[in-house]
């Protein structure tokens, strides 16, 4: 089983380098750390006294991976889910935040536990996932990540200006799609058939 590092280092790559669009609701970006995450961590490199693109730029991988270990895996409290589960709710908080707990909770409450969904990992949470990996253990790391999936899908249907994010220009699997597929087994991958289809209303 892969180090809590090596998840993280995987994140810092599969993240990439600066960027600023203006489509993307994070801002600032490098390495998966927005400017924002910067600010509310008061991680000012440059010294000056304030947290600006700036000091994003100035963002190592080390330092990156040592946010996402500290504030994205520790504090939220996804080292005390269930091993299987930890890689892909741990990738998902990175890219998406308390969204990533949401979605699991969902999952969980459609598998007939009754917590709540509030993006919180607390004691029930924490239960509800064991008994569901005892219940399904061949099968929750996958029904998470197809959740995640379709979370990717849903919010390009409701917001236009993500929908590259999940369909790349030549109509094939954005970004999105394919990182959520990393953490699904293949027989669960949608096929270009499948894709297309499903983002064909976009227009």
């Amino acid at each position: 089983m892969k180090t809590v590092q090596q998840i993280a280092m995987e994140i810092v790559a599969r993240e990439g380098g600066y960027v600023n669009d203006p489509d993307d609701p994070g801002g600032a970006t490098k390495y998966g750390v927005t400017l924002g995450t910067m600010q509310r961590l008061g991680i000012d490199l440059d010294g000056n006294g304030r947290v600006s693109e700036v000091d994003v730029k100035r963002l190592t991988r080390a330092k990156a991976r040592d946010i996402f270990i500290e504030h994205y895996f520790h504090r939220p409290r996804i080292d005390e889910l269930p091993p299987v589960l930890q890689a892909s709710v741990f990738d998902m908080y990175v890219n998406a935040g308390a969204n990533a707990v949401r979605i699991l909770q969902r999952l969980l409450n459609e598998m007939g536990q009754r917590i709540a969904i509030d993006g919180s990992i607390g004691p029930q949470t924490i239960e509800a996932s064991f008994i569901a990996q005892s219940l399904a253990p061949a099968y929750l790391a996958d029904a998470y990540g197809i959740a995640r999936r379709n979370y990717y899908y849903a919010l390009a249907d409701r917001r236009p200006s993500s929908r590259k994010y999940a369909r790349r220009r030549d109509g094939g699997k954005g970004g999105w799609i394919t990182r959520a597929e990393e953490f699904i087994s293949p027989r669960y991958h949608l096929t270009e058939a499948e894709h297309a289809a499903r983002v064909a209303t976009w227009g």
